[in-house]
């Protein structure tokens, strides 16, 4: 009976899905997020707000590859506001405002956050496709003369921007704040499969899952890796300006086919999607580690910030879940 109640609740997959953040988990089910954040007196704060898709409010941005666009600048906006939130609690009570921040404060008030942040997302953009499209780009047109293939100079360029993105994830793995931010990313696709495998939300139910999960961020951004190797082959034009440009204007399409990739490896267990799977899985093994019992229990109260998951369990055990 209980492998029956598995297999039916690994069919029938959540909406939820997260990121760590300082000190704690982002869950976002629907139009609902939360955050909750084990501050420095070890008490846990839970913020819940809303957020309506752009995709559920104007059809055309709700279709497959857009929709994939939209979600991607907004996980990145929400990410961004959810990571601010809580650093916060972990901000010097002693700190002043610079001149430059006064005179911001002054300009924008009430909306500086969002204009920073605003800002921030613009600048990450740019330095993500200047270091991992760009700069492929032009290593491998040095190789022009002794290497006339285009197909080959892309799949060597491909194989760079792979390599550069190994070497960012297995750098930042070794600083020790971002190794707690990963344990914490473990305590979020932990408390996740612990749920869509049909148990109660307790650490010891929790412990025993993997921290691995097909539906992750991280396996989203090396599904982008590889997407682009294959769209950029198509890139037949003799202008080095008009096949950077083309690069770049194709980035979208690129995110926009690697979330319907992601978006149906969350729902389908089949074994080839399993197996087109598994490198982005293995990639987490560097982007997540094993969390203690004080971070499950902040991925928990996430979770009940925008999931009832003990009526979704009844339901379930009630087989009143659709397939």
């Amino acid at each position: 009976m209980r492998g029956i109640l598995e297999r039916r609740c690994s069919l029938k997959k959540t909406s939820i899905g997260g990121q760590a953040v300082m000190e704690g988990v982002m869950m976002k089910n629907l139009d609902r997020y939360a955050v909750a954040v084990r501050k420095p007196d070890h008490e846990i704060e839970v913020m819940t707000d809303e957020y309506k898709s752009l995709g559920s409010r104007y059809a055309v941005l709700g279709l497959p590859i857009i929709r994939g666009v939209v979600n991607f600048g907004e996980s990145l906006y929400i990410g961004l506001k959810t990571l601010s939130y809580s650093s916060s609690f972990y901000e010097e009570e002693d700190y002043e405002p610079g001149k430059v921040e006064q005179f911001f404060t002054k300009i924008f008030g009430d909306k500086l956050e969002s204009v920073l942040m605003g800002i921030t997302m613009v600048i990450s953009v740019i330095l993500a496709l200047g270091i991992f499209m760009v700069l492929p780009f032009f290593l491998t047109n040095l190789m022009k003369g002794f290497l006339p293939s285009y197909s080959i100079r892309t799949l060597i360029e491909g194989i760079i921007r792979v390599a550069l993105f190994l070497i960012y994830i297995w750098l930042i793995s070794k600083m020790e704040d971002i190794k707690r931010v990963f344990m914490y990313h473990g305590a979020e696709h932990k408390t996740i499969n612990c749920l869509e495998h049909g148990e109660d939300l307790t650490p010891e139910n929790i412990k025993k899952y993997s921290r691995l999960h097909k539906r992750c961020g991280t396996s989203f951004l090396l599904i982008v890796m590889i997407v682009s190797i294959v769209v950029f082959m198509f890139i037949r034009v003799d202008s080095l300006v008009w096949k950077f440009v083309l690069r770049i204007l194709l980035v979208p399409v690129v995110a926009g086919i690697s979330y319907e990739f992601i978006r149906l490896a969350g729902r389908n267990d089949s074994k080839i999607v399993n197996t087109l799977s598994k490198p982005g899985l293995y990639l987490q093994y560097f982007t997540t580690r094993e969390p203690d019992e004080e971070m499950m229990e902040v991925a928990i109260k996430a979770v009940e910030g925008v999931f009832d998951w003990r009526e979704y369990l009844r339901a379930m055990h009630n087989g009143e879940l659709e397939d």
